[in-house]
């Protein structure tokens, strides 16, 4: 299967999968520092890592034991992560619609349709929700009506998920390039060549964001100029969000290595490697001292930030590919067995699981006292506090 795959229009989306698969296995075409503030809601979870950063932390407040609220059903699979703000559920799923669903009671609000799915998670700010699909198109849509506000056309299929900008909105696409628009108009700001697919989300840190691909590379690029600052290699494709601790970027590959860079010193810190093999599919969560990936060993992973040394692992009975998130001292983490799993951050201890049936390849939202996620049968489920 040729990686020329990426680049036509109107597939269906076991292609978006196809063109994912040829990344993976590298066969695309060619001063003191301070904590992170993060630049989004307390209360929201807006976009795919929840944060600017990518952090996967959130500081929302979940009760201790969950309850099970409501299941929204579908025509076809939730792969995506949802975003959550101001008591909306928004939701992409590879029916072809984009669904806006009431937090509280799992009611439908509005329904975005396209000829597509979704793989992308939604970006929500000001009342605009945008989101890219698997036809390569890029949407600005109304939060309160569902309706389409400006569209941008790129020329392959939108994995990656947009963060925000001062007045513009960034995100990636298959065709290699990171894009920029003016977050009101969709007018073109700049455009990044990386050389290769992107299927990450950018991750934003003041003035800088970071890329990586199927180049093998992680880009650090000035959002003012679309320019690139540093580029530092990471040997494999990566389908992993980057996630921003301090000077540090972490992320995983599938070369079987998740690794923290000093972006600014432009050098790998430390690298740590599974005790068997499984490649990194799942974006990092991050909390003062630990990190926590997902991978396809069927291990949740948590190592020390500082050392990359292993804190503590859980063993589920499949591959993790759904990124995990933390909230307080709870590690929440979704796996292709079906399960929704609680962990204890310090120890790795379970706490409570739910099955749901369905493989987690999409990542836990959490805002609002809730947290959402969706399945491969169809569902999204949403847990909380029963009144």
């Amino acid at each position: 299967m040729s990686g020329k795959l990426c680049y036509k229009r109107g597939l269906s989306c076991l292609l978006i999968l196809a063109a994912t698969i040829l990344c993976t296995h590298g066969l695309s075409a060619a001063e003191p520092t301070t904590p992170v503030v993060p630049q989004s809601d307390a209360d929201a979870w807006p976009l795919f890592r929840g944060t600017a950063e990518s952090t996967g932390r959130s500081k929302a407040v979940l009760p201790e034991k969950l309850d099970h609220l409501w299941t929204f059903t579908a025509d076809g699979s939730f792969r995506a992560t949802a975003a959550i703000s101001k008591g909306v559920v928004y939701v992409g799923c590879l029916d072809g619609n984009l669904y806006a669903i009431d937090l509280k009671t799992g009611k439908k609000l509005w329904q975005f349709e396209t000829d597509m799915g979704f793989m992308a998670a939604p970006a929500v700010k000001d009342g605009r929700v945008f989101i890219g699909d698997g036809d390569g198109f890029f949407y600005c849509i109304d939060s309160k009506t569902g309706k389409k506000l400006w569209g941008l056309e790129t020329d392959a299929e939108i994995n990656s998920s947009a963060n925000f900008h001062k007045d513009n909105v960034v995100f990636g696409s298959q065709d290699g390039h990171l894009y920029c628009l003016d977050r009101k108009t969709g007018k073109a700001v700049w455009k990044y060549d990386s050389g290769d697919m992107i299927q990450c989300s950018p991750t934003i840190v003041g003035d800088k964001t970071f890329v990586a691909g199927c180049d093998g590379n992680l880009h650090v690029v000035d959002l003012t100029k679309g320019e690139l600052v540093a580029q530092i290699a990471v040997k494999s494709p990566t389908l992993c969000t980057p996630a921003a601790y301090e000077d540090l970027v972490l992320l995983g590959t599938t070369g079987q290595i998740f690794m923290a860079i000093d972006w600014k010193a432009e050098k790998i810190v430390w690298t740590y490697e599974p005790d068997r093999p499984g490649e990194f599919r799942s974006s990092a969560a991050v909390a003062p001292g630990v990190a926590v990936v997902g991978c396809r060993d069927k291990l949740v992973h948590a190592v020390d930030t500082a050392t990359g040394k292993k804190l503590w692992t859980f063993a589920t009975k499949r591959s993790v590919d759904s990124s995990p998130v933390i909230v307080d001292k709870r590690v929440f983490a979704g796996s292709a067995d079906g399960r929704l799993y609680s962990l204890d951050l310090k120890s790795g201890k379970e706490l409570w699981r739910f099955e749901t049936g369905g493989s987690i390849d999409g990542s836990p939202a959490v805002a609002e006292g809730c947290l959402v996620v969706g399945t491969d049968d169809d569902e999204l489920y949403c847990f909380g506090k029963k009144k």
